[in-house]
């Protein structure tokens, strides 16, 4: 009944309301009418006939007056043949109705109470029960561990915030305008403290030029006496109900003409066929419809299905074989019972299937519409000044020192003081980057047409959007190309807790990094790796996840010490300092992960090979075993000589120079090699890279700089901080420290980004950044 919803699969529900009225009405209480006219509890065509048949009979051979118009049986006709004959038909009759009218009642009970199980608030969802009987069908097909969830078959559409500029023109002519002028919203889909829309009704003008009006709107928490006076249920319709009354009083205060009070408060006449009240049964004016209309359109979360027909179609079996089908009941009544419990189950089927099927049809278009490819909105592009050509900078630079917006923008994020507007300015500062979003269309096909290879010159995408939806639509392009896919989710803490529509909160969490991580796996190269950060509240599902849906990859877990100071939460019986980065990469491939680089480092490692292998035995590597010669006087490494022959022996005794020679043999005398050829060892001895220790023991000089150390499980570096070196820094870079709820320290960004790509440092910036908008 609201149709007033006239969005998404909303549209098309109010498009084909007379087929969805029709259903329910007709076609619904034939199906079952059409169920119970066969089988055992079909008799009633059978009875009826016997009745007309004993009925023709009492005509025949009583008086006429035997029937009252009812078909009663006079008294003295009941001894008669033909009377008692009628009354058996008649009785038979009433008991077949009875038990039709018994098995009617028992359908419409079972289907009520099937669907009822599912249905909630305008979606088909998993919802808790807990009697014994009342158990779901898990599709559970042997697996070793299995991980279920309520919502594992579902996508989650959580409302983004549009807050789009709302106009409607009543029938007289005068447009209504609603603004929004201050919108407290949440960051990263962390759903907090709730927000509505409160209509600021002292805000509302009027302009009688353009007949218009105008309502401003704020989007935010209640305040506490607000909470107070709304009280904890339906806050959002008790708001727009009193700002309905309290706008046109604000107007009528500030002496808006007639034809402006009466466009708002003008009743609302909904469609035929729908009654279109409020829900205490009072009819809306328009100005308090659109108010509703706004509201909901802006905040209207739902689930969709992937599969309703299946799933649903699976819960029935279930449902008839242990709610219908009760096998104790059916032993104990006997078979007569029988032929009616298994003719209420063959109707709750057939009668249940078809609502199935109906009821796919719009989840399967609802699924169509939100898994279909979104359209981009606009696209930008952030040039360095350094990239752009020398011609194309010396013809645009009036144009770039004119622009506002531009210098605005620099002076906002840059702190670049407009005094600078100069060209000289500009050349001296080759990174800065202009954004296109702030010039004409003329420049912005004249810059993008001086790159001879713009995708070439592009090295990064930043996408505004749904970031299930961005995914999707970065599938075709950057199939097999991405290296490293970095996931910072909501952490669902009591502290950031994401208010989801069922209340299933972790349920709801594992849809929406479900489909995000499997839409981002076509995108990932053969030997790319996935990042995801998380803390102790989803961590457990989380593995559990990644492990159920990505067998073929390894998961890796490192513990970040980001708030060293504890979380300072009260009544927590641990106060944590860590969270978790998941590191997935493909199994069996060992040498994705990396950690940092080494700085500087030389280090000594024994020169002789250890191990069993024969690469490390002289048997099989002869060239590789031969005497060093070394000073006993210094340890100095002086010389070598050449290997002796395999199977030979060999002098061990001091050369007659006096220096020591020493071979690669073991304690136990095995004879094993060392770790250069005797081709190469005078030059690494000549580069001081072989050096003796205590006159015995050899070892290799290695030069660590620049390689890269083994990645660790454990970071407690203080750059880790977050607090030090995320919100700290951006209130540096902002002014303020609220820019974004709870950075993390760009360190840790890095490092988890690094350890898969092993970024060098010593790259240049990249000279163009390609920002797209997708809705």
């Amino acid at each position: 009944d609201r149709r007033d919803l006239d969005f998404g699969v909303y549209r098309i529900m109010n498009h084909k309301r007379g087929a969805v009225e029709r259903f329910v009405s007709e076609k619904l209480p034939s199906a079952i009418s059409r169920e119970l006219e066969t089988g055992a509890l079909g008799d009633i065509a059978r009875a009826n006939d016997a009745l007309e048949e004993a009925k023709s009979a009492v005509f025949e051979n009583l008086e006429t007056d035997a029937l009252d118009a009812d078909g009663n049986l006079a008294p003295q006709y009941a001894g008669t043949r033909a009377g008692g004959r009628y009354l058996a038909a008649q009785q038979a009759a009433a008991a077949v109705s009875v038990g039709l009218q018994s098995a009617e009642t028992q359908i419409y009970n079972h289907l009520y109470a099937f669907f009822r199980r599912y249905y909630q608030d305008g979606d088909f969802i998993s919802k808790r029960r807990y009697s014994r009987a009342a158990r779901y069908a898990i599709p559970y097909n042997g697996e070793e561990v299995y991980l279920h969830w309520a919502n594992s078959d579902q996508y989650y559409v959580k409302t983004a915030e549009l807050f789009r500029n709302y106009d409607w023109n009543a029938p007289n002519g005068v447009a209504v305008r609603f603004r929004i002028r201050d919108a407290d919203v949440e960051n990263g889909n962390v759903k907090g403290e709730k927000r509505l829309f409160v209509p600021i009704a002292g805000g509302a003008e009027w302009d009688g030029g353009e007949r218009a009006i105008t309502v401003p709107f704020e989007y935010r928490p209640l305040t506490a006496s607000e909470k107070r006076r709304w009280g904890a249920k339906n806050q959002q319709d008790k708001i727009i109900a009193a700002a309905a009354e309290s706008i046109p009083a604000a107007l009528s205060r500030m002496n808006a003409p007639a034809d402006a009070l009466s466009a708002l408060n003008a009743e609302y006449i909904p469609p035929k066929g729908g009654n279109g009240n409020s829900a205490n049964g009072e009819t809306r004016t328009q100005l308090e419809r659109h108010l509703k209309r706004y509201a909901r359109r802006n905040e209207s979360d739902f689930f969709i299905h992937k599969d309703l027909a299946g799933f649903l179609s699976r819960e029935l079996d279930f449902y008839i074989k242990n709610e219908i089908l009760n096998l104790d009941d059916l032993t104990n009544a006997g078979e007569r019972a029988g032929a009616g419990w298994f003719q209420i189950m063959r109707a709750v089927k057939s009668v249940g299937g078809a609502i199935i099927q109906f009821l796919a049809q719009i989840e399967d278009f609802q699924k169509t519409l939100w898994e279909k490819r979104k359209f981009v909105t606009d696209v930008q592009y952030c040039v360095t000044l350094g990239a752009m050509g020398g011609d194309f900078l010396d013809g645009a630079i009036a144009e770039i020192i004119a622009n506002d917006a531009q210098w605005a923008e620099w002076g906002e994020t840059l702190g670049i003081d407009d005094a600078d507007r100069s060209a000289t300015f500009l050349k001296a500062n080759p990174t800065l980057a202009v954004d296109t979003a702030h010039f004409s269309a003329d420049f912005n096909d004249r810059l993008l047409a001086s790159f001879p290879d713009l995708d070439g010159m592009t090295d990064g995408v930043l996408i505004h959007g749904e970031n299930w939806q961005a995914l999707r639509l970065m599938e075709e392009k950057y199939r097999g190309a991405v290296k490293c896919v970095f996931i910072d989710p909501p952490y669902n803490t009591d502290a950031t807790e994401i208010i989801y529509k069922n209340g299933y909160k972790h349920s709801s969490w594992l849809s929406f990094m479900h489909d995000r991580i499997s839409a981002s796996q076509s995108i990932l190269d053969r030997d790319a790796a996935w990042v995801v950060t998380i803390d102790d509240t989803e961590m457990v599902g989380l593995a559990h996840l990644i492990d159920s849906r990505l067998a073929e990859y390894d998961r890796n877990t490192v513990i970040i010490n980001h708030h060293p100071a504890g979380s300072g939460l009260e009544g927590t019986n641990v106060s944590s300092t860590h969270e978790y980065a998941l590191f997935v990469t493909p199994t069996g491939k060992k040498s994705i992960l990396r950690g940092m680089k080494k700085d500087d480092e030389r280090s000594e490692i024994g020169f002789v090979r250890t191990g069993t292998a024969i690469s490390n035995l002289r048997s099989g590597r002869p060239n590789s075993f031969y005497a060093i010669l070394v000073n006993p006087d210094t340890s100095e490494v002086v010389g070598v000589e050449p290997p002796p022959a395999l199977g030979e022996g060999y002098p061990r005794e001091n050369t007659k120079d006096g220096f020591i020679r020493i071979y690669p043999v073991g304690n136990d005398g095995t004879e094993r090699v060392w770790r250069r050829s005797y081709k190469t060892i005078e030059e690494c001895i000549g580069r001081g890279e072989v050096i003796c220790k205590n006159g015995k023991s050899i070892y290799l000089i290695v030069d660590q700089t620049g390689k890269r150390r083994p990645l660790f499980s454990n970071w407690v570096d203080k750059k880790y901080n977050a607090g030090t070196h995320g919100t700290n820094l951006l209130k540096d870079m902002f002014g303020h420290g609220n820019a974004f709820s709870y950075p993390k320290s760009i360190h840790t960004v890095r490092d988890c980004v690094d350890a898969c790509i092993h970024l060098d440092e010593n790259e240049p910036p990249p000279p163009a950044v390609l920002a797209v908008q997708v809705y």
